[in-house]
């Protein structure tokens, strides 16, 4: 049974074709053996014609990814959570993409609670490549890291412990990672990146001038810095996902991403159609990892629920979460890859 969104390269022909071609050629002559052969053969140029079909997202495979990461316990960059993190994601890419590189930078402060054994702090972004030949391409990306402190807890003894980043760490990751499976068995008409950054949270809560983003988005400011403009790397737009696994998740337009790509922004949410959790409308204007990468000139918008109760809390667990969350933003990003 052919599927009914499935889209022809050269030709179109049903069931009821192939009967007349079989009346009208072996009705005079009918021979059993030589028509189970052309059977066989009409199904088989029937399936080598149906090559652009979507392929589905997974949602629950990409929660249990989600549930993989927060059993490492919090990801804050020094943690023993943190390494186990990046062995895990590094082994899973690696299975699926056609290359992977780690990103390997230091930053001169260190705001880990996990690691006072030295002033600087080493943080890793993950690239994972697609396609290496393509040179029509696009930027995915999301953060891996999670927060030090939960600062927002409303509990003041909780503020200085480490948040499990279900939704704000893990919930970006398992979507890109449920994508880079499908890429692998079904290639999109773009080569993609998927980039993972480090040390997105490691900021103090108050807004530090003298501190190049006062300390957050160090993984996207240095990727901005060594491959944007240190290699001329130039994806044709790119999206980030950040705190996309929320239970009641509602998807706007985020403001900044209006501003720096607006065309892209349109794209993207004409796409979104149909899919409850977007909304073509502004609401938030975030600082996270697409700033300096709009900065450095790769026009990239944001998705983000940022109406998020658990924000920065020790509440931040899978149960926030859902598979149909997941899966509302996975069938976006397999629009945008797989359909014209």
């Amino acid at each position: 049974m052919i599927h009914k969104d499935t889209k022809y390269t050269n030709f179109k022909i049903t069931n009821h074709e192939i009967s007349q071609i079989f009346h009208k050629t072996f009705i005079c002559k009918p021979n059993r053996k030589l028509n189970l052969y052309v059977i066989i053969l009409c199904n088989l140029v029937v399936s080598i014609g149906c090559t652009n079909e979507v392929p589905q997202f997974d949602g629950e495979r990409a929660y249990q990814s989600l549930v993989k990461l927060v059993d490492f316990g919090p990801r804050a960059p020094g943690s023993t959570g943190h390494e186990n993190a990046l062995r895990y994601l590094l082994d899973e890419l690696s299975i699926v993409a056609d290359r992977v590189q780690r990103q390997d930078f230091l930053v001169p402060f260190n705001h880990s609670p996990f690691n006072h054994l030295t002033d600087s702090l080493k943080l890793t972004n993950i690239i994972a490549s697609f396609d290496i030949e393509k040179g029509n391409r696009i930027l995915l990306c999301s953060h891996w890291d999670t927060r030090p402190w939960a600062d927002q807890d409303p509990n003041p003894d909780n503020q200085k412990k480490p948040i499990l980043g279900a939704n704000d760490g893990a919930s970006g990751v398992a979507c890109l990672l449920e994508l880079a499976r499908i890429i692998k068995n079904q290639k999109p008409r773009y080569g993609v990146d998927i980039v993972l950054f480090d040390g997105e949270d490691l900021g103090k809560s108050e807004w530090r001038e003298e501190v190049l983003y006062s300390g957050y988005l160090l993984g996207s400011a240095h990727f901005a810095k060594s491959t944007i403009r240190g290699t001329g790397y130039r994806p044709q737009f790119g999206i980030l996902i950040d705190m996309v696994g929320d239970r009641d998740l509602e998807i706007y337009i985020e403001g900044n991403s209006n501003q720096f790509a607006p065309e892209w922004v349109r794209r993207v949410f004409e796409k979104a159609k149909g899919i409850p959790q977007f909304h073509p409308e502004i609401r938030h204007f975030v600082t996270d990892d697409h700033i300096p990468l709009n900065e450095a000139g790769i026009p990239t918008l944001l998705l983000i629920d940022f109406d998020y109760p658990y924000w920065h809390t020790l509440e931040d667990t899978p149960d926030k979460c859902s598979p149909e969350s997941l899966q509302a933003v996975g069938d976006l990003l397999i629009r945008v890859l797989y359909e014209d």
